[in-house]
């Protein structure tokens, strides 16, 4: 699927980003690096926040964020004090940045924004985007580019790693109420889930929407209970399409729970 904010299907919708919040972000660095993943440095935010970036040949990318000064109000640094190291939040890119808002606006889902912002590269040229952030977390939020995407995402040979991860296969969302947060993201998508109902044999809820080659899947507090009560509703679960099935080590990961899957 196309990853420009300049395509022709409207109501397309990609995975923009995965953010993940760190404490120590040479550390991170160097351990994403040893999982095998390329890394770049990114840069730093207005805020003070400052992050690195794996990009992958899908369009998408990783943002590895640290926070050397505290951001009181804002929701990744909260969640970061309150619960540690791990993901904070996602984003998509839509075909038509416009009618993705309206359309959840028109759902009655709250939303901050549209805002502005920006990232100071290390070579000291500025890039920008817009994006509207849900009020509620279990939904991602909204981004499109200011500036050329190819400044935000870095193309060519940063975008082949080691490991053979070549994209996102899919994310997995911990929600309180399946049945809520499904018709949100029906307003959010424009559109209807693949697959919906109970897992047999293991008795929870699962919904799932297809973007593209990603599936995302959304699933009920039964066996996302601790992640629920430790880090809230949101991003539990990211899988790459990669040579073969290997989960990746917890230990280098900083709390977010990553795996490869091959092609079946």
């Amino acid at each position: 699927m196309s990853f420009s904010s300049d395509s022709s299907d409207r109501d397309s919708f990609g995975i923009d980003h995965i953010v993940i919040a760190v404490a120590d972000l040479d550390q991170a660095r160097r351990d994403y690096e040893a999982l095998g993943f390329t890394v770049l440095p990114g840069g730093e935010h207005p805020r003070g926040s400052r992050n690195a970036l794996v990009a992958f040949a899908d369009g998408a990318y990783l943002e590895i964020i640290a926070f050397p000064v505290a951001v009181p109000g804002f929701r990744w640094w909260e969640l970061f004090r309150a619960a540690g190291p791990g993901f904070v939040d996602y984003a998509l890119l839509p075909g038509d940045f416009e009618a993705g808002i309206a359309r959840q606006r028109a759902a009655g889902i709250a939303l901050d924004g549209p805002v502005e912002g920006s990232r100071l590269q290390p070579d000291g040229s500025r890039i920008a985007w817009r994006s509207a952030r849900p009020v509620e977390p279990d939904i991602p939020f909204l981004v499109t580019d200011l500036t050329p995407r190819d400044l935000r995402v870095p193309a060519g040979a940063a975008r082949r790693h080691p490991n053979g991860v070549t994209g996102i296969a899919g994310v997995t969302v911990a929600v309180r109420d399946l049945a809520r947060t499904t018709a949100r993201y029906r307003a959010l998508l424009g559109r209807e889930p693949l697959a919906k109902g109970a897992v047999p044999g293991l008795g929870f809820g699962l919904v799932q929407f297809g973007l593209g080659r990603q599936i995302l899947s959304l699933v009920e507090p039964r066996t996302t209970a601790a992640h629920l009560a430790a880090r809230g509703q949101g991003l539990c679960a990211v899988a790459f399409h990669g040579p073969g099935d290997a989960a990746l080590a917890a230990g280098l990961s900083h709390g977010a729970a990553l795996e490869i899957v091959g092609a079946p």
